[in-house]
């Protein structure tokens, strides 16, 4: 088993190299033709973030901020703690650098992918639902794709990637309370945490998209302020330390200091991988959840998930940097990973601070667990409408929930691993496919704002495009006088 596991792993490392080089390729490519809106639109993401979702049939929308915030569950998880720290042991201090590059190329990936999943969604009784397999059935015509990418991200995210989360959180809580879970002496807390795991994720996850973006939008800014709060601090105590930290980034990132790594290639891959893999730009993975918002115009869903890579890798990522390379840690041991930010936090602010951390890990991995419980739900909906399948894949997401906390899964990580290649592929292709129809919605949208009106879209206004089934008129956000009303509420208020 161990020699099939290093086989696996292996070959996706492989895989990988070759993926990295596309995501980036197609992150430039979508730069240019949006002309770099993932950096010339930050001020149009904070501004659309807190708009109104809409009302059809009566029936209030998903926001999209909530949206959002599913997405920033699935996406910011024990990988920002871990994954940071392992990237910075291996790579050095310039692979923070590289991080920091790859999500401002990456971002503009994250704009089209969310831009099309909102622009080929389809109507629900629950709500709205989208992603890379709408999108690949509706824009490109090619359901056989669709299917493929579906059933690929459902058993990612759905099972494998559940299971780890779970089985991190074990990992960390065990740690926080000095209690070896690596022989059948420590079972006991597995089961336990099993058990509590697959309880409070069962409350949500039958509620639907609704439920857990209502769990969402609650969790994420707590646990994003409080870790952002304990890596301040950390900061404060060591505001001295601060440009000669920066320093070391800078240098690392350019070869000017060489570490263990073997050179400035080692550096960049280490950045690189922690950034994709951190922010999932370009992946296929965010537009499931972004699909889901009640809004105005396709374009505004783009700039919220634009912002979403920001805020995983610029904030929480950063602050895992900052707290690791402030407390002198040393590079090349590839057995480092969260314990490498717990000893730190360790040494900075005293061991309580330790358990803290533990309650961070415990918050993103589960807020992880139910947002890629939801990717699945979605592509679910897209193989088929049965309601018995759908529960059949919820009871075993909670299987896995429970099993990823009980046992050792290596050989099960590595292939989702290898899988997620494949769906970062085959959700690559369709975007460069579809870059030209992206980049008409987005110069729609861009002439409304510069007409001086709140963007609107319905299906029609852009020639030439198909497939869409959702820009009918009936949601009461797409309609000037929806937005002509909030205005005159907003100067009413002002007095």
């Amino acid at each position: 088993m161990e020699a099939l596991t290093a086989l696996v792993g292996t070959a996706g490392e492989y895989v990988w190299y070759v993926v990295f080089a596309v995501l980036i390729g197609v992150g430039l490519y979508l730069t240019i033709r949006t002309r770099a809106i993932q950096l010339r639109g930050i001020p149009e993401m904070f501004r659309v973030l807190t708009d109104p979702a809409g009302e059809e049939d009566g029936r209030k929308g998903i926001s999209s901020f909530r949206a959002f915030t599913v997405s920033a569950a699935a996406r910011v998880g024990t990988g920002n703690i871990a994954g940071v720290a392992i990237a910075i042991s291996l790579g050095g201090p310039g692979a923070v650098f590289w991080m920091w590059i790859i999500a401002a190329i990456g971002a503009a990936s994250a704009f089209v992918e969310s831009l099309l999943g909102q622009l080929y969604k389809v109507k629900t009784a629950d709500g709205y639902v989208g992603g890379p397999a709408y999108y690949m059935e509706r824009g490109l015509n090619k359901r056989w794709m669709g299917l493929l990418f579906a059933v690929i991200i459902t058993v990612t995210y759905g099972f494998v990637f559940n299971s780890v989360q779970s089985n991190s959180i074990v990992d960390a809580v065990s740690g926080s309370f000095n209690v070896d879970i690596s022989d059948g002496q420590g079972l006991w807390m597995r089961v336990v945490l099993g058990l509590a795991l697959v309880a409070i994720t069962a409350l949500v996850i039958f509620g639907g998209i609704r439920s857990i973006s209502a769990v969402t939008q609650i969790l994420v800014p707590v646990m994003a302020v409080l870790y952002l709060a304990l890596g301040l601090l950390v900061v404060v105590l060591n505001i001295t330390e601060i440009p000669a930290m920066f320093g070391m980034i800078i240098q690392g990132a350019f070869g000017i200091r060489e570490f263990i790594t073997g050179g400035l290639i080692g550096v960049i891959i280490q950045g690189m991988k922690r950034g994709l893999f951190s922010n999932e730009a370009g992946m296929g993975s965010a537009p499931n959840a972004g699909a889901t918002a009640s809004i105005s115009h396709p374009a505004k869903q783009g700039f919220v998930q634009s912002l979403g890579v920001f805020f995983d890798t610029m904030l929480v990522c950063s602050i895992t940097a900052f707290i690791v390379l402030l407390s002198n840690p040393t590079f090349g041991d590839q057995r480092q990973g969260a314990s490498l930010t717990q000893t730190a936090l360790g040494m900075q602010l005293g061991d309580w601070s330790v358990h803290f951390l533990t309650v961070a890990i415990f918050l993103f991995g589960w807020s992880s667990v139910i947002g890629n419980y939801y990717y699945g739900e979605s592509n679910i909906r897209f193989m088929t409408q049965s309601r018995v399948t759908m529960g059949v894949y919820r009871f075993a997401v909670l299987v896995c929930v429970f099993m990823g906390a009980v046992l050792a899964l290596d050989l099960v990580w590595s292939l989702a691993d290898l899988f997620m290649a494949f769906m970062a592929t085959l959700n690559l292709i369709a975007l460069v496919m579809l870059a030209g129809v992206a980049a008409k919605v987005l110069q729609n949208y861009m002439e409304q704002r510069r007409a001086g009106v709140e963007p609107v879209f319905k299906a029609g206004d852009v020639p030439g495009l198909h497939g869409l089934s959702a820009w009918d008129g009936t949601d009461t956000v797409t309609l000037p006088i929806f937005w002509e009303q909030r205005d005159r509420d907003r100067k009413t208020a002002r007095g």
